[in-house]
C-alpha cells in the first residue's frame, strides 16, 4: 500500500472530451508528433555516445597503452556475436558528483548478453573514470547487477579493475547496509544459492574490493595489469615499515604460483575472457520457470508509427491501444473486461514469442455505463478492482506481467473517498506486490504519485524497469508540484509579514517549475538507477523478450498468497 502521507493525486486533467483521440488525430498532428518524438530519440543517441566514451578519449587512450581493452570492449569481446543485450544503468551518476569530476555511468559498464548461448549478467569496472574508483552510485549499480542475478539465477562475471573506495566519500559508500560490504555478502549468498560467479582481475584490485573477485567461484588474473592486494606498497610501508612493489605484493604471479589467491593466470585481456568463454562452454543446464514462448511474430500494425501516435503535448488523451497493438505480436491483443474499469487496459499478449499479461494505463477519456466520465490515465475504483483480480488471474496461470505506464493518480474527490477508492487502490497494490510471477515495468508516459506504486514502480520489484524518452516520473506533475509549492512559500513570506507582488510571485513560480522539472526527467531517475534504462521506444520488445528470457532462469518457488485484501 501507498506509505502513510503519500497523496494520492490525480495532477492537471485533460480537458474536454471534445479533443481528438489517436483514431481521430489528423496527419497534421501525427508528423508534429513524430517530429517531436524523434527529437527525443536524437537527444537519447547524443547522450548515450557520451556516456561511452567514460572519462574521455585521453583516457581511454592511457587505459589502451597499458595493453588492456576498456570496459566496453572486454564485454563485446566476451558476449556472442550478433546476440542481443541490455545494457543497464548507463546513465548511472549524470549530472551527479560534479565537484569531484563526475562518474559516468557510475564507473562500471553492466550489460546482460549471451555467452556460448548462456545467458549472463556482466560486470565491468571502467577504470577510465577515476581509475575505476567506487563512488556512491558505483556500489548502487553493483548491488542492481547482484539484485538481477539473485532474482533470475543468472550467472554473473566480474571484470575487475578499480582503484577500490572514492575515499574523499567513503562515508557514504563504506558503512551502512546497501553500501560497499553488501555486495561481498552478495557474493556468499549467491555461492550458496548455486548462482554461478566468475571475476577476471585485469588491472587494480585493493583493499575490500579484494574479496569480490575471491569470493566468486573462480577467479583469473592478467599478468602485467591485474593485481590484488588488501593494501597497497604505500599503505604497507606507512603501516609496518616494508618497502615491497606492487607486482611483487600482490601480482599475477605472486597470487598464481605463490599464494593460490588466483585460479588462472593469462597474458593477455583477450586470453583471459577467452577462458571465460570456455568455462560457459562447459556448464550445465538448470530448471527453468517455463513460461509460454511460441515463434515470435513482428507486431502486424507499423512499430514506427508510436512516435506519431504518442502526443508531444502529454495532457493530451490518446489510445493506448494503438500503443499496444505496435508493442505485441502479430498486433493481437486478448482484452481482459474490457468494457468495464476502462481507465485500465487488461489482456493477454505475446511480446517476442513469450506470452505476457500486460496491465496499461488508457489515455482516452471514457463514460461508464453509469453515465460518469473519466479521465484517461487516472485509476478508479473500477478500473482497480479489474486490474487486482487480471493480476491474481495472471499468477494463477503463470504468466508474466507488464505494466504500461502513463499514469496521473488515483481519483481524489468526496465521490471517489465515499466509494472506497483507497480500499480498492489497495486490493491492486497488494496483488501487485505479492506476485510471484515476474513483472516489467515501462514508464511512457507520466508516472504520479501512487499511481506509479500501483503500476509496479521501482518499489515494487520489477525485473526490469525502463522508460521512454518521454516519461516523467514523480509524485505529481510539475505544474501541481510547483502551484502547491508555491502557495506553501507565498503563506510563509506573508506570514513574516513580507509583501510579495504578483511579479514576483510569478518569478517565484518559475523558478520552482525550473527545478521541478528538472527532477521529472527520465535521465534524473536513471542516474538514480530509479530506472534501469532509458530506451528508444522501439526497443521495448527487446527489452522485455530479454527480462522474460532471464526470469525463465528462476523457477516460480513461492505459493501465490495476497494476505489480507481489501474487499
Amino acid at each position: 500500500m501507498p506509505r502513510r502521507g503519500t497523496r494520492l493525486v490525480s495532477p492537471t486533467l485533460p480537458h474536454p472530451v471534445n479533443q481528438p483521440t489517436a483514431s481521430s488525430r489528423t496527419d497534421l498532428e501525427f508528423n508534429k508528433n513524430d517530429d517531436s518524438n524523434k527529437q527525443l530519440l536524437f537527444q537519447l543517441r547524443q547522450r548515450l555516445k557520451k556516456v561511452e566514451l567514460g572519462g574521455g578519449e585521453k583516457r581511454i587512450e592511457a587505459h589502451k597503452s597499458k595493453g588492456k581493452l576498456t570496459a566496453r570492449e572486454r564485454i563485446a569481446y566476451l558476449i556472442d556475436k550478433g546476440s542481443e543485450t541490455v545494457e543497464i544503468g548507463a546513465f548511472a551518476g549524470e549530472g551527479m558528483y560534479l565537484s569531484e569530476g563526475g562518474c559516468p555511468s557510475g564507473g562500471v559498464v553492466v550489460v546482460i548478453g549471451h555467452v556460448q548461448g548462456r545467458q549472463c549478467i556482466i560486470v565491468a569496472n571502467d577504470a577510465t573514470v577515476k581509475a575505476g574508483a567506487w563512488f556512491p552510485i558505483t556500489a548502487k549499480k553493483n548491488l542492481r547487477a547482484q539484485e538481477i542475478s539473485i532474482e533470475n539465477k543468472l550467472p554473473i562475471i566480474y571484470l575487475v579493475d578499480s582503484a577500490g573506495v572514492y575515499l574523499p566519500m567513503q562515508d557514504e559508500i563504506f558503512p551502512d547496509k546497501e553500501h560497499f560490504g553488501r555486495i561481498f555478502r552478495n557474493n556468499a549468498v549467491m555461492s550458496s544459492m548455486g548462482i554461478v560467479q566468475l571475476a577476471a582481475i585485469m588491472g587494480p584490485c585493493v583493499a575490500g574490493g579484494a574479496y569480490l573477485p575471491i569470493m566468486s567461484d573462480e577467479a583469473m588474473i592478467v599478468d602485467g595489469t591485474g593485481s590484488v592486494f588488501l593494501a597497497g606498497s604505500y599503505l604497507v610501508k606507512s603501516a609496518i615499515g616494508e618497502t615491497i612493489d606492487n607486482e611483487t605484493l600482490g601480482g599475477a604471479t605472486t597470487h598464481s604460483e605463490i599464494s593460490g589467491v588466483t585460479d588462472y593466470k593469462f597474458q593477455t585481456d583477450e586470453e583471459c575472457l577467452d577462458h571465460i568463454r570456455n568455462i560457459f562452454d562447459k556448464m550445465g543446464a538448470n530448471p527453468t520457470a517455463g513460461f509460454s514462448r511460441k515463434a515470435p511474430l513482428a507486431p502486424a500494425k507499423d512499430e514506427k508509427e508510436i512516435y506519431g501516435l504518442l502526443p508531444s503535448d502529454r495532457v493530451k488523451p490518446y489510445d493506448m491501444m494503438d500503443i499496444i497493438h505496435r508493442l505485441v505480436d502479430n498486433s493481437e491483443f486478448e482484452p481482459y473486461k474490457d468494457l468495464y474499469g476502462q481507465t485500465l487496459i487488461c489482456g493477454l499478449a505475446r511480446i517476442d514469442g513469450w506470452a505476457v499479461g500486460i496491465v496499461a494505463n488508457q489515455r482516452k477519456i471514457v463514460k461508464s455505463k453509469k453515465g460518469a466520465m473519466q479521465m484517461g490515465g487516472v485509476i478508479y475504483s473500477d478500473s482497480a478492482d479489474k486490474a487486482a483480480r487480471f493480476i491474481m488471474n495472471c499468477n494463477q496461470k503463470k504468466i508474466p506481467l507488464v505494466f504500461l505506464h502513463d499514469v496521473s493518480g488515483f481519483m481524489v474527490g468526496s465521490q471517489s473517498e465515499h466509494g472506497g477508492i483507497i480500499k480498492d487502490g489497495a486490493k491492486m497494490v497488494n496483488a501487485m506486490a505479492n506476485s510471484v510471477v515476474p513483472k516489467f515495468s515501462v514508464i511512457i508516459g507520466n508516472s504520479y504519485g501512487a499511481g506509479n506504486y500501483a503500476m509496479c514502480g521501482k518499489a515494487y520489484d520489477p525485473r526490469l524497469i525502463v522508460a521512454w524518452p518521454t516519461a516523467q516520473l514523480a509524485v505529481m506533475s510539475g505544474a501541481a508540484a510547483a502551484n502547491t509549492l508555491l502557495q506553501i512559500q507565498v503563506a510563509s513570506l506573508k506570514a513574516k509579514g513580507e509583501v510579495i507582488t504578483p511579479e514576483a510571485e510569478k518569478e517565484l513560480l518559475d523558478r520552482i517549475k525550473a527545478r521541478y522539472d528538472e527532477q521529472l526527467s527520465p535521465y534524473y531517475a536513471a542516474a538514480r538507477l530509479w530506472v534501469d534504462a532509458v530506451i528508444d521506444p522501439l526497443e521495448t520488445r527487446r527489452v522485455i523478450s530479454q527480462g522474460i528470457e532471464m526470469a525463465n532462469h528462476a523457477p516460480i518457488e513461492k505459493a501465490y498468497n495476497v494476505g489480507v485484501i481489501q474487499v
